[in-house]
């Protein structure tokens, strides 16, 4: 985890982040709705059913880029009556969303490409691909390489799930561009008994999509469906609780992502005859230490339990101590 970003006020941190995701994405669909022109017109005019199943690809692509234009405007919303916890989890919903269509377009194009194979075994002869539609399918991977090299950074950088997913469509773009290129050069250069390659190409390609996308549906649902941070995670918290002397018995941890940040809540125990103004003193110390750790939108939630002596809470006034 890298926690070098919290000297900035939280509402301009958010605000930047909302502008970076914008721009990558804004500059991604705008390569998309390039690509979807050439390669339908190349596929078309060039007679490479690959080309226009691409053109397909990059049109889905393009539909990524708009869900997670809209879900990022919602998921920047402050905290509100509705929403307490903020509305993080938009922008994992989005997520969610771009790897199913992922995963959509990974098993068309293999059960295209499946299909187009068993013809072949059968006998039948692929129409043979002109030059433009490999030209296109250069200019595809080209473009769909750097797009997504960029969207991926500054996913990364900004820690966003929805980013680095979309990343992954645009670089599933320039994979079946690989495949539909390899395809149409074996075509042109070593003649009809080899358009076959082309759906070949697609069948290996369309099987690192679905690996990508699954990996990112997984991540996706864990956190909509409450998954608890990581070992690691939970144990940097107690760690950090537990350099308090005065606190004992860390129990009931609970822990979960909201969208970028984390949500941590937890039991503990300190001294009956703590007074309250010194139990909340600690409270918010530890408050204040988790989240110069974890990042200030942090949501931390303390609940303070007296010692328990022999098995029970006694009251310190019945003490004999």
């Amino acid at each position: 985890m890298h926690h070098h970003h919290h000297h900035i006020p939280i509402e301009q941190d958010d605000a930047l982040r909302a502008k970076d995701i914008y721009r990558v994405t804004v500059w991604g669909g705008v390569v998309n709705v390039l690509l979807i022109i050439i390669k339908f017109l190349a596929g078309f005019f060039g007679r490479s059913s690959a080309m226009i199943a691409d053109a397909v690809h990059s049109f889905s692509d393009f539909i990524t880029d708009v869900i997670v234009l809209l879900f990022v405007k919602i998921s920047n919303k402050p905290a509100d009556a509705d929403h307490a916890y903020g509305h993080g989890k938009y922008e994992t919903l989005a997520t969610t969303f771009v790897g199913f269509i992922l995963l959509g377009v990974g098993l068309m194009l293999a059960y295209e490409g499946a299909i187009k194979i068993v013809r072949v075994v059968q006998g039948e002869v692929l129409p043979c691909p002109e030059k433009v539609a490999l030209w296109a399918a250069l200019a595809s991977i080209a473009l769909k390489e750097i797009t997504y090299q960029f969207t991926a950074r500054v996913g990364k950088r900004i820690n966003s799930q929805a980013v680095i997913a979309n990343a992954w469509h645009h670089r599933s773009d320039a994979l079946s561009s690989i495949g539909t290129g390899l395809g149409i050069a074996g075509a042109i250069l070593l003649g009809d008994k080899w358009t076959v390659l082309d759906p070949i190409a697609a069948v290996v390609v369309s099987i690192f999509i679905i690996v990508a996308a699954v990996k990112i549906i997984k991540q996706a649902l864990d956190e909509l469906l409450e998954k608890s941070l990581d070992e690691t995670v939970q144990n940097e918290i107690r760690t950090i609780v537990e350099q308090d002397k005065d606190v004992s018995e860390l129990h009931h941890l609970r822990t979960r992502r909201v969208g970028n940040h984390y949500a941590i809540e937890m039991h503990l125990r300190m001294p009956g005859a703590t007074t309250l103004y010194e139990a909340h003193a600690h409270s918010m110390q530890l408050e204040l230490k988790l989240k110069q750790h974890f990042g200030a939108h942090t949501h931390v939630g303390i609940h303070i339990e007296p010692t328990k002596i022999n098995g029970e809470y006694s009251n310190p006034e019945d003490c004999p101590c």
